[in-house]
Formats: structure tokens, C-alpha cells, sequence
């Protein structure tokens, strides 16, 4: 794969187009909710290309300046604090907060794919490793078979065949699961969104580990509600001394979690840990929302457990998918809500009423006939051997102060830098030479890890990886 190369003058000419315009909001040139000039009134004031006025307007609106509206253009957005202010103390009291990463990330992920550029910061995994194809020619045959297929087949909770499946894994890893306890969702998701919804109401407030995966700020801001954070260990998990502060003086309606494989920590929840939060979730019956979506992507000889393992009073609502172990594009996720299982289920049905019918049957077909866990086997072999690669390279290439986790699972790196390197400007930096981020910023509604940043690294290592890493370092160095 080429690795893009961006000039210096085509760097700065955008760059400078965005400081400008940006430069005329912040003096009251242009007011909050007002429209800008579009891409192509841009394009001919200013005498440069649709493609640098789209770079540029891709720039002011990760930087949170101004915001796209369908069909209507680009919008001034309230003027919100820089990202170059200083990140809170890590040891400041956690204090309930309104979500709003959801731009970030939109404008990260549209940067991803507008460009063209590098995915390490892409949140998704490599689909060359999925057996796509494979899966496609099931769904071709099933769609032959079934000229017309009965909508009434598949309501929820869902196609009994891949529920089967599904509890037969569990079972052979051993997690006793009830059948009908499982409802299927589109992708994990909707079941996190949906256990949620099972759970609290708008206003409520709900304990999540920091830094976090962002879908779980999306689900709490989507909501109207507060999300609290609890300090995570990289290694132990969530802080369950902290979490006993919480609930001693807040009202927690929930807590969300990731056990296994956390994004962005990858870290695996030791099972005391794990059996210890359980109990102090059930004394105070809060229930808890299990994010197990990385399960299968394990780099130790055996599937880890879960909460559910340890659930007696049916208070975990366990949430996972296919979408990162088999394939992303079909979109086949389940909840196992315990206590909260028919509430759920009302809820699919009232949000979406289905999910689509030849997909579920397709996969059920793959995990009934194909080789899934040697396809597993593979894909862990894989993830584990460029989770080294890229600790190396990073170690290698960043400037003294660097520091990394150590996952255990999953495919991504929490990359800690030099506390000087604002992980923004670095996003803007790297993104100018055709490489993406995940910036620390969207994974705390408190901007404690300013200094962050996430790396994917379920891509081919290829020639170009290394550069692009060495690139990475150089920027970091410079800003440190």
C-alpha cells in the first residue's frame, strides 16, 4: 500500500484557510448558528480547491468549531473551551457531567474516510481478517431460497438457530446460559442502548470507567443523562474503592463496563475483581451493563469469564456481537439482561422491530457448519503478534516518556505521551500527513487524558505502518 505524502504547501494553505475562518468566529464575524460560506462559495472567494476547503472545514469541525447539518451546509457552534486548555487533575473529585464527544469522534471517523488516510485511529478492525465472503455466500443461498421472506419469523428476541448458537458458545466456555434469555440486536450497540433504556431514565446518572469507550458516552448522552467516572486501573480494571465513594454519595442509576479487553486499556479484569464488583453492585441493586463485545479476541489459552458468571440476582445486562470477531457489516449483536430480560425485549421491538432476517440465519449457518474457532485462532495469532510490533515501534520512535499498556486482548494500544503533547493538535498534525489518531479527548467527558492517544493496530503491518509511526514520533517529539 502507497503511503499518502502530503505537500508542505498543500499542509499549510488549508491549515491557513481554517485559522482564518476560525479566527473570524472567535472576533463575532460569523455568530453561533449562523452558516459559513459553502464549499464551493469557499472554493472560488478564496481561490483555492473544493478539496482544500473540505480539509479545512473537516479541521474546524474536529477542532469543535463549527458543524455539518444535512443538506444545509456548515453552522458555528457554541464556542467551547479549546483544546489546548489544560486537562482537570486526574484526582479531582468525579463530578456527573453532560456527554457531547459524539462530534469528535463523527469528525475523526468522517476523517478516516474522506482522506483516505492511515486507520490508526480507526475504532473498527481489519476486514481482510474476516471470512466475509464466506458469510456472504450463505446469505446469497438463503436469499434464493426464501423469495419472500415472513417478517413475523425473526421479531424478537430473534432467530432461534443463531440464539442457539449463540448459547451453545456460552455453554462450551462455560457460561450457563438460559436461551431464552437472549434477545438479538444490531450489534452490540443497540443492546447497550437498549439495556440502558432498560435500566434508567433521562437524568439519571451512570458510573462508567475513565477513560472509556466512547459508545458509551454516546448511549448516556443519547439518553439525556449523566455519566460519573471512576478512575480504571490499566491492569486491575475500575476502581472499586472509588466506585464504593460514589454510590455512598450519589444516586447511580447503572454502571457500564468493560471487563475484558476495555477500550481503550485492553486490560482483562482479574475474576476477584470481576466476582467483587458483582457484590458491590448487588448490595446496592445497581444493575450492571456488560460491554463483552472483544470476548472471543483473547490472547491468553482460554476464554476469560464474565460478570455473568458471577450474577445470582439476575442484575448484569450482558452485551456483545459478532461485529469484531466475525463480520462488522452484518450488524448481529445480543443483550443477556438477566432480571431485565422482557423490558428489553419491548424496547427492540418499539425501536427497530427486527433486525433483518437472512443475516441472522447467515450467520447461524457459518457458526453451525464453518470453522469459527479456527478463524479465532487465527485472528488472535494475528492481533497478538502486531500488538508487539506496534509497543516496539512505538517504544522505538517516541521521545523518552512515552508510555503503553499492555492488552491482553482486542487490538488497540492506550499510548500515554509526554504531558506537554496536546493530543488534538497532535489528531491535526498526523492527519495532515495521512495518518489518523483516536485522540485521548474522546474517551472522558472531563478532558483528563489531553496527552492520550489510542492506536489501532488490527491492520496489515505493512512498510508503511512503520513510517507512518516514525512520523508519529517525530510530531510528538516536536510539541514535546
Amino acid at each position: 500500500m502507497a503511503f499518502p505524502v502530503r505537500t508542505f504547501f498543500a499542509v499549510k494553505l488549508y491549515e491557513k484557510l481554517a485559522d482564518e475562518i476560525e479566527t473570524a468566529i472567535r472576533n463575532g464575524v460569523f455568530a453561533a448558528g449562523e452558516r459559513i460560506p459553502s464549499v464551493r462559495q469557499a472554493s472560488e472567494r478564496q481561490g483555492v480547491s473544493i478539496k482544500t476547503v473540505l480539509h479545512a472545514y473537516a479541521l474546524l469541525e474536529g477542532r469543535g468549531v463549527v458543524e455539518t447539518r444535512p443538506q444545509s451546509g456548515y453552522f458555528v457552534r457554541e464556542l467551547v473551551r479549546t483544546h489546548a486548555a489544560r486537562a482537570s487533575s486526574p484526582q479531582a473529585p468525579a463530578v456527573a457531567s453532560e456527554v457531547d464527544v459524539s462530534r469528535l469522534v463523527l469528525s475523526t471517523l468522517r476523517s478516516i474516510r474522506a482522506n483516505d488516510a492511515m486507520p490508526l485511529g480507526s475504532p473498527y478492525p481489519d476486514p481482510s481478517l474476516f471470512p466475509w465472503r464466506r458469510i456472504n455466500q450463505y446469505a446469497n443461498a438463503i436469499a434464493r431460497r426464501h423469495a419472500s421472506w415472513n417478517l413475523m419469523d425473526d421479531l424478537p428476541p430473534g432467530n432461534p438457530e443463531l440464539i442457539r448458537q449463540i448459547a451453545r458458545r456460552y455453554a462450551e466456555n462455560g457460561v450457563p446460559v438460559d436461551p431464552q434469555e437472549i434477545v438479538i440486536t444490531m450489534g452490540a450497540t443497540e443492546a447497550i442502548n437498549l439495556s440502558l433504556q432498560a435500566v434508567a431514565k433521562p437524568g439519571d446518572t451512570v458510573a462508567v470507567e475513565s477513560p472509556t469507550y466512547y459508545a458509551m458516552l454516546h448511549a448516556i448522552e443519547r439518553l439525556g443523562m449523566r455519566a460519573i467516572e471512576v478512575p480504571t486501573h490499566p491492569v486491575e480494571g475500575i476502581d472499586l474503592e472509588a466506585l464504593a465513594q460514589i454510590i455512598a454519595r450519589e444516586k447511580i442509576a447503572a454502571c457500564m463496563v468493560m471487563p475484558n479487553f476495555q477500550n481503550p486499556l485492553g486490560f482483562q479484569m482479574p475474576d476477584a475483581r470481576k466476582r467483587q464488583l458483582v457484590e458491590l453492585l448487588a448490595a446496592h441493586d445497581i444493575p450492571a451493563i456488560e460491554n463483552d463485545v472483544y470476548q472471543e479476541l483473547y490472547y491468553g489459552e482460554a476464554r476469560p469469564s464474565t460478570l455473568k458468571n458471577f450474577d445470582t440476582r439476575g442484575l448484569v445486562l450482558h452485551c456483545a456481537s459478532f461485529s469484531k470477531s466475525l463480520t462488522a457489516s452484518y450488524r448481529i449483536g445480543w443483550a443477556m439482561p438477566g432480571r431485565y430480560r422482557a423490558q428489553v425485549e419491548k424496547l427492540k421491538f418499539l425501536n427497530t422491530l427486527t433486525t433483518p432476517s437472512v443475516p441472522q440465519v447467515a450467520v447461524a449457518d457459518y457458526l453451525r457448519q464453518d470453522g469459527y474457532d479456527r478463524h479465532l485462532r487465527h485472528v488472535r495469532r494475528v492481533y497478538r503478534q502486531q500488538a508487539r510490533l506496534m509497543t516496539a515501534a512505538v517504544q522505538r520512535f517516541f521521545p523518552e516518556g512515552t508510555r503503553t499498556s499492555a492488552p491482553q486482548g482486542g487490538y488497540v494500544l492506550w499510548v500515554e505521551l509526554p504531558e506537554r503533547v496536546d493530543s488534538m493538535r497532535l489528531y491535526q498534525a498526523a492527519l495532515a500527513r495521512g495518518i489518523t489518531i483516536g485522540p485521548g479527548y474522546m474517551f472522558s467527558t472531563r478532558n483528563e487524558f489531553h496527552h492520550f492517544i489510542r492506536l489501532n493496530y488490527s491492520y496489515a503491518w505493512t512498510p508503511a505502518t512503520e513510517t507512518a509511526l516514525r512520523t508519529l514520533g517525530e510530531l510528538v517529539a516536536q510539541m514535546a
